[in-house]
């Protein structure tokens, strides 16, 4: 009897051992390169197998977290203009410097055989359903909140979000789920606010999503490149009325998906990767969104200005860190998000699951921002997220 239970016991204990081992976090921190030696911004890096990635900074950084059970997966780096790079997981981290070499995808398409430029974003749009992921899938968000006042960050958002969505052939997200925030001390004078979380503007302002008047803009097309073996044209249009609205979208000359989209309004950039699938889904975003709001005389005093208004500014940034395609493991609760302000949502502050999460480097978007928050009081961030948030 003692025999069995010592059986009995040491099974659950091995057992319990793999279990842990089995979830063993890997942190994997990363640089991608082209092969000039500069840096590549935004390149996909994943492992669409598993619906697990992120992008890379402005710098090209990466991070990435994993468990020992990725170690046999294989890793692709992709990005625009560039071949797709791929690696086992186990010998990235085998790599004693963790760097990635991005060879250039040399391309010259042949003009002759080439559509007409209004062409490829008509048979874009037209194409969606096909060409991105198109069924009910959940998009696990980081997204992040700079509100400025005369050029400077005095207040930051930070929420990690469950979204569930059909893509781009839906106009709206069908649902968001807030699950941990934070935010840093507020140091507005104006505190300009708007109702619903501002990662519905992700979709709503979206041209793929909104679609767009064709025959207003004039289409030229601008250059190509290439995309995880796909040739790709690049189109710009320009507002036949109005000359300073702008947008630029990245084809694929044979799927015809959309792989990248820059416009003038908002200043904005949504960047999309190949999954598993092969159907394209969101991988980046960011935009600014500013206007003049008239002041007081007791905020022109605080904001040191003589002028009648003031610019203020909203600075959005976002990384889709994982998608779900499994409807038995997709889990998106109904949120009052779209009502408030997100700076307005209260969210229980998790310190252990901030410390925990597999964050993105810092952009320079996001250390401009920071730098200037901590300048006004000389606060750290850190600080105020521990003094702030309950």
């Amino acid at each position: 009897m003692y025999q069995l239970h010592l059986k009995i016991t040491l099974f659950f204990l091995v057992s319990f051992q793999a279990l842990i081992f089995s979830q063993e976090k890997i942190e994997i921190e990363g640089l991608v390169k082209d092969d000039h030696g500069y840096e590549v911004p935004y390149a996909a890096v994943g492992i669409p197998s598993k619906y697990v990635g992120t992008a890379t900074t402005e710098d090209g950084d990466f991070y990435l977290l994993l468990s020992n059970s990725n170690l046999e997966d294989v890793l692709e780096v992709s990005s625009i203009g560039y071949l797709t790079f791929k690696i086992k997981v186990q010998d990235l981290l085998n790599l004693k410097e963790k760097v990635i070499v991005l060879k250039e995808d040399i391309v010259s398409l042949d003009e002759v055989n080439l559509l007409a430029s209004t062409d490829y974003v008509k048979n874009a749009f037209k194409n969606l359903k096909n060409s991105a992921m198109s069924t009910t899938h959940q998009l696990n968000m980081l997204y992040r909140r700079f509100s400025t006042e005369a050029g400077m960050a005095r207040f930051f958002v930070e929420h990690y979000i469950k979204v569930l969505d059909r893509g781009p052939i839906s106009p709206e997200y069908n649902r968001i789920e807030v699950v941990e925030g934070r935010k840093s001390a507020d140091y507005r004078f104006i505190k300009d606010k708007y109702s619903g979380h501002q990662a519905i503007v992700t979709a709503n302002r979206n041209p793929l999503r909104q679609g767009i008047n064709q025959k207003s803009f004039k289409w030229t097309k601008v250059g190509d490149s290439s995309y995880d073996g796909e040739d790709l044209v690049i189109l710009e249009g320009v507002g036949i009325k109005n000359k300073w609205k702008k947008i630029k979208l990245y084809i694929g000359v044979e799927s015809y998906g959309v792989y990248k989209i820059e416009t003038s309004d908002l200043n904005a950039v949504w960047i999309y990767r190949k999954a598993s699938n092969g159907r394209l889904v969101l991988s980046y975003h960011n935009r600014v969104w500013e206007k003049d709001l008239p002041i007081n005389d007791m905020q022109r005093r605080l904001l040191q200005t003589d002028k009648n208004k003031v610019k203020v500014s909203y600075r959005h940034e976002l990384y889709i860190l994982g998608t779900e395609t499994n409807k038995k493991k997709i889990k998106v609760g109904n949120y009052e998000g779209y009502k408030k302000d997100m700076g307005d949502i209260e969210i229980k502050y998790n310190p252990y699951f901030w410390k925990n999460f597999s964050m993105p480097p810092e952009t320079a978007f996001y250390k401009k921002s920071v730098k200037e928050l901590e300048s006004i009081y000389g606060v750290p961030l850190e600080q105020q997220f521990n003094a702030v948030n309950k």
